[in-house]
């Protein structure tokens, strides 16, 4: 009796595992058709289906090189609200989001009509030029960092964009007293 109650463990255990290992990898067929499941919670923001926005930028310098991939890494796939969009540049330093679009531009040259210690505005701890010059956009550099750094918000859009962006450059780029000249 013992030797007969082997011999069915022996048979029916492989049977069973076998039964169980091809119902889990080929399914039961329960739910085949049902849609996959949602998963509650927000999803992580994408970039915005634009076009891809054409950027102007200046030669990358030895100090943007070092300076700007500390600014870059750490940009939000989301600004105010707008997605971040596709740039077309020759530096890797250029980030844009939504439309009209909001740029920065990291290792740009000096703002043409900045004087040290005269027409520079502070958000949050870091010192701007502002340039209203063109009437289809505000550019603000950040003049007080190793490297400028530029933010291009269109005119029809407050200095939120450059306030958001602020505590960050401060982040990644530490302060350093502006300097005359280049």
């Amino acid at each position: 009796m013992r030797r007969i109650a082997l011999i069915v463990t022996a048979v029916v255990v492989p049977v069973v595992v076998a039964l169980v290992v091809v119902v889990r990898v080929l399914g039961d067929g329960a739910g085949a058709d049902a849609p996959p499941a949602e998963v509650a919670g927000s999803s992580a923001p994408q970039r915005a289906d634009l076009p891809v926005l054409p950027v102007q930028v200046p030669p990358v310098t030895p100090a943007a090189e070092d300076a700007c991939p500390e600014v870059m890494k750490g940009l939000p796939l989301e600004l105010m609200g707008e997605q971040s969009r596709r740039v077309d540049s020759d530096s890797p330093f250029a980030y844009a989001w939504g439309d009209p679009p909001v740029v920065l531009v990291c290792g740009v040259d000096r703002p043409a009509g900045w004087v040290v210690g005269e027409s520079a505005l502070q958000i949050n701890g870091v010192q701007f030029y502002v340039d209203t010059h063109d009437p289809d956009a505000t550019v603000w550099t950040a003049v007080d960092r190793s490297v400028y750094v530029e933010i291009r918000v269109p005119a029809s859009i407050d200095s939120a964009p450059v306030t958001a962006l602020t505590t960050h450059i401060a982040k990644a780029l530490p302060y350093q007293e502006p300097r005359a000249g280049k």
